[in-house]
């Protein structure tokens, strides 16, 4: 057991897997300081439609976790804020984070009449790129903490500050600079999440070529209620609706040239996109391009799904995605393995199912002595690092895997490091 001098706890990633973490830990005494890089909690989570295994908006159980943290005087939340360097033993650890200004004043007045006169507009992260935002804005509706913030990219523009002086509203200030903070914790909990793997290197498949070509995380944000298009499922490059629509499965993934593993939720991801689109569309039709379906935990849902004669489980990879130049239909190649025969499909919209990525494959966690598997995940013992690696920093995981996964690594902190 370390020796331990800290008893609080640093939670890194403010995703569903570290609010889950910093609340367990939190509920049982310890303090908890809760370190998240976007300007609200939520990760991933936030940005889906549904998720399984109730296939419920991500807003039941997010809601649930931030009334966990509002009546707990235990956590601490830092947003706009990463973790730069962690050094120590465990038990015993310095970890220095550095918050970036969110230029808000908080409870002030006149944020949204800012926010409305705001003219100034930015790339949308919160919806992937897919459309513009405010320079002023809430991250999303549902933010938490509820606040606003300045985008640091417009924050200089002379349209940002117009704005403020004629809202009067005094909840701004744009001479903020970032903050180093120190702290000491007996542990730390690595919960940073994932990103999608970036189809653009395969040519093949049109992604950032063609508009109507995209990821499975936009197809989400497509059909959200709080989404560009407010849920309606429309083709981004004219609107049109996306009545047929075909589903890529491993577009990446399982190739030794770009992302070697199964992540395996994208089959699960794809077959419930594919009734977002029957459910939205009666006449819809889709087609899921597979190697072999991986739905092992939830196979009633896959039941469902093949008795849809509207949804069409087709063995088979996708060797090219291009666009016909008449009619603007997506056209996608395709051998139809059980057939045997060459399919040329023309559809409305194609989704590619991109992998899990670690997000400590690019962003290692600033600890000399974490190490990592060839892929990016934590491999380290956190027993000799203080660094417990939580959810899809550690192995691929879906939302629910990742909630158990959490409570887990609260137990582990306790009984490891912190001496309960």
């Amino acid at each position: 057991m370390a020796d331990v001098k800290h008893s609080s706890v640093m939670v890194v990633g403010g995703g569903i897997g570290g609010i889950t973490a910093a609340c367990e830990l939190a509920e049982v005494g310890y303090e908890v300081i809760l370190v998240e890089k976007a300007p609200s909690l939520g990760g991933r989570v936030a940005r889906m439609n549904k998720y399984f295994p109730k296939l419920c908006p991500p807003w039941c159980g997010l809601e649930i976790n931030y009334r966990r943290i509002r009546e707990n005087k235990n956590i601490r939340v830092l947003t706009l804020a990463q973790v730069e360097k962690i050094a120590g033993k465990p038990g015993d650890l310095d970890v220095t984070v550095k918050v970036e200004p969110r230029y808000v004043v908080p409870n002030r007045d006149g944020y949204d009449k800012a926010i409305a006169a705001c003219e100034v507009e930015t790339s949308d992260d919160f919806n992937l790129g897919l459309s513009k935002a405010k320079a002023i804005r809430y991250w999303h509706d549902m933010a938490f903490p509820r606040l606003p913030y300045v985008d640091r990219t417009a924050a200089a523009d002379p349209g940002v500050k117009a704005a403020i002086e004629a809202s009067g509203s005094d909840g701004f200030d744009l001479s903020q600079k970032p903050e180093t903070m120190n702290f000491k914790v007996g542990a730390v909990v690595w919960a940073a999440g994932w990103r999608p793997f970036d189809p653009s290197p395969i040519s093949y498949l049109g992604y950032g070529k063609y508009a109507d070509v995209i990821a499975n995380v936009q197809m989400e944000r497509l059909a959200s209620v709080n989404g560009p298009t407010g849920g309606k499922l429309v083709r981004p490059s004219d609107g049109r609706p996306a009545k047929r629509v075909a589903f890529v499965q491993c577009a990446g993934s399982r190739d030794v040239n770009y992302l070697p593993y199964c992540s395996g939720v994208c089959c699960l991801a794809s077959m419930k996109q594919a009734t977002y689109v029957r459910e939205q569309y009666p006449d819809a039709e889709t087609w899921m391009f597979y190697i072999d379906v991986r739905s092992d935990r939830y196979a009633d849902f896959l039941a469902k799904i093949q008795a849809d004669e509207k949804i069409h489980l087709v063995k088979g990879k996708a060797g090219q995605v291009l666009q016909d130049p008449e009619t603007k239909d997506m056209i996608v190649m395709v051998e139809d393995v059980a057939k045997g025969e060459m399919l040329r499909l023309p559809v409305d919209l194609v989704v590619l199912a991109t992998g899990v990525v670690p997000a400590t494959r690019d962003e290692k966690i600033p600890a000399e002595a974490v190490a990592y598997d060839e892929y990016g995940f934590v491999t380290s013992d956190p027993k000799a690092t203080g660094v417990f690696a939580l959810g899809s920093v550690r192995k691929p995981a879906d939302v629910s895997t990742t909630v158990q996964d959490a409570t887990g690594v609260a137990i582990k902190v306790i009984h490891t490091i912190l001496g309960r």
